[in-house]
């Protein structure tokens, strides 16, 4: 693969970011989607190769709009064009006054930032671009001197791992990653009656309202919507499947008879007409309203835009999902009623298997799953998301299809159901029995699903979060928005017991650490100060562990509040041939890497690592950011499997005996 860049500006390099570097690993993931035939056609250029003038934006929005390219990302796309209509959010996610190509501060590198668990994560990147002939291979602008889609695309794609892990997804998942807000996803085809029919037991299905247009009048001048399709629909058959559309706007119009019609304007990513309905061009519709009206709606469909009526829209699309509207200010704003929910708290838990993971209200250890307190000051309207975390990066495959079952590959079903208790003590078993005030309804194989009370009476509610099989594992993080003053409290649980385990004996080593600003705080490997964190030497020994899968598993922990916390990650480098500790002279590739770097506690890897000498570097993004961290290595000493209560008696006493020691 050809690499192009590398040129100077003002005597200095441009950046080249070591961490998604322009080759073929920043491409793929498992080159399981089509964008793998372009293995070896693709090489990588700065938007001054490109365009002769080139910027992050063309002074008409219409030409700043993402144009899709060769990558199966619509459904980012569309979240992407939100941000042109809310100023404070695109410079939330794109800082503004960052040096560009005609600045003699350029130096080849760009900032965003993207909602991530709870926090704003930094992502820098580099700005050499994918491209197959010096024309962009994957999203762009509609202008082909705006440079702004293509550089956020590629920042989401660091994040993310690759290029091809943006094959496939959630419209909504994008809109928080974007605003750190809410979403939600309406079916246009499934009648609420018939969701609130099906058992629980049918709830690994998909369960959404149907949407009434009607509701977000109020607010839909600042919300986001799009639309999306499961199959070919009947008016764009050159859709395919599994595609997502921007809705931008929608007017009320009165006919020539005196009756009136909705008309919304569609806008297709891929920057091109798709639609061959009754309000194209000069089809039939127009001349049913009048010509000055019909005139004036035409006149603002830009390229690959089109109107049709309601019935179309609800016929021919599948599900819709509105973005909830975010303030000046950056507060949410409800979708429902327009109100401003000025109080919002969070708080992170997990499931945990044989503790914590009790399923749904079907299981006899629902009551096992973690439980929150939400108190309410004042009578007012309420909105509690539970928002889960991808399951183990290690084990995604990247997604074929744009397709719906793609949710079931990273996520478990979950569901949010709460009670309203009138004393803080109170008997859980018989409460349980009686049903919720509220509840998310079905679980849902999402990322996020939202409760929403539009007046909730003053008290205490017991917010249990669930998945739909006993024992399924994640995180998540519960979120509250209201319009009153509320307080969100975890419910402390007994330690876990220990669990039965299957995976063999490891040895597991700790160790404390700092970072200390002007000596040990390096920062990434984008800074040359790297080479300054901390390291600690392991070895891997045996080699019968290396075939058994992962053979070792790092955790770091950083001890900071969680309101403080720094983006963190951590490198694994191999010792060179012959030699004690590795150099880290700056050119080295690491063995294994955990990042991007995130605002989390805790940033974990588990990895398979051939015998010889390593050691980890754990860091945070910046240079100079001072913490203290505790890091733990475990290491698969050998394959044996604890079988019996008597086995793992014995690796019980091991444990009492050698702390280092887990099985």
């Amino acid at each position: 693969m050809k690499e192009a860049g590398g040129e100077e500006r003002g005597g200095e390099a441009l950046f080249e970011d070591r961490d998604f570097p322009s080759d073929d690993t920043s491409l793929f993931c498992d080159r399981s989607t089509p964008i793998a035939g372009l293995q070896g056609e693709i090489t990588w250029r700065r938007p001054q190769e490109i365009s002769q003038s080139p910027a992050l934006f063309h002074d008409k929005t219409s030409l700043c709009q993402a144009k899709q390219g060769l990558l199966g990302d619509c459904w980012f796309l569309c979240a992407c064009t939100f941000l042109l209509k809310n100023k404070q959010l695109l410079n939330k996610v794109l800082p503004p006054e960052q040096p560009q190509w005609d600045d003699s501060r350029y130096r080849g590198s760009f900032q965003f930032c993207f909602w991530q668990q709870g926090h704003w994560t930094e992502v820098t990147i580099d700005d050499r671009l994918p491209c197959i002939d010096s024309t962009l291979c994957f999203s762009r602008c509609q202008s082909p001197s705006a440079f702004w889609v293509a550089l956020l695309e590629k920042a989401y794609a660091k994040l993310h791992g690759s290029y091809e892990r943006l094959w496939a997804g959630q419209v909504s998942e994008a809109l928080v990653d974007l605003t750190g807000g809410l979403a939600e996803r309406w079916s246009l085809g499934v009648a609420e009656e018939e969701e609130e029919q099906r058992p629980e037991r049918d709830s690994d299905q998909v369960s959404r309202r149907s949407l009434d247009l009607n509701l977000l009048y109020p607010v839909k001048e600042e919300c986001a919507v799009s639309c999306s399709t499961h199959s070919s629909p009947g008016g764009a058959s050159e859709l395919g499947q599994y595609h997502a559309l921007n809705v931008m706007e929608w007017v009320e119009v009165q006919r020539v008879s005196g009756s009136k019609v909705l008309l919304l304007r569609i806008r297709n990513p891929w920057g091109r007409s798709c639609w061959g309905g009754a309000w194209i061009g000069s089809g039939s519709g127009w001349s049913s309203v009048d010509p000055v009206c019909a005139s004036e709606l035409q006149a603002r469909v830009a390229e690959g835009e089109f109107w049709l009526d309601e019935t179309e829209f609800l016929s021919q699309f599948d599900d819709v999902t509105v973005g909830y509207p975010i303030s000046e200010g950056g507060q949410l704003k409800s979708l429902y009623t327009g109100n401003l929910l000025t109080h919002n708290q969070q708080l992170a838990g997990r499931w945990t298997e044989g503790h914590s993971a009790g399923g749904s209200r079907n299981s006899g250890s629902y009551s096992s799953n973690p439980k929150f307190w939400l108190k309410v000051c004042g009578r007012g309207e309420v909105l509690v998301s539970l928002l889960q975390h991808r399951k183990r990066r290690t084990a995604d495959r990247c997604p074929l299809e744009d397709g719906k079952n793609t949710a079931h590959q990273h996520y478990q079903a979950i569901a949010l159901h709460m009670w309203k208790v009138e004393k803080r003590r109170f008997h859980l078993s018989r409460m349980l029995n009686k049903p919720p005030c509220a509840s998310t309804h079905c679980h849902a194989f999402e990322r996020e699903v939202v409760l929403r009370q539009q007046q909730l009476e003053p008290g205490y509610y017991l917010l249990i979060p669930s998945t739909y099989q006993p024992g399924a594992e994640a995180r998540f993080l519960i979120r509250a928005f209201s319009s009153s003053a509320t307080s969100l409290s975890a419910l402390k649980s007994p330690a876990p017991t220990l669990p039965v385990e299957t995976d063999g004996e490891w040895e597991t080593s700790y160790f404390r650490g700092s970072w200390v600003e002007g000596k040990t705080a390096g920062g990434s490997r984008n800074f040359l100060s790297h080479r300054q964190n901390p390291r600690f030497p392991f070895t891997v020994c045996d080699e019968s562990a290396v075939t058994a899968g992962d053979n070792v598993r790092i955790t770091l922990h950083q001890r900071r509040p969680d309101a403080d916390l720094h983006p963190i990650g951590f490198h694994i480098y191999k010792y060179p041939e012959g030699e004690s500790e590795p150099t880290l002279a700056g050119d080295e590739d690491p063995a294994a890497s955990c990042v991007p770097h995130c605002h989390t506690q805790d940033v974990s890897l588990a990895c398979r690592l051939s015998p010889g000498g390593y050691a980890v570097v754990p860091s945070t993004y910046r240079p100079d950011c001072s913490a203290n961290f505790t890091l733990s290595l475990a290491r698969r000493i050998h394959r044996k499997v604890v079988k019996s209560q008597e086995s793992l008696g014995r690796a019980i006493q091991e444990i009492s005996h050698i702390s280092v020691m887990q099985s």
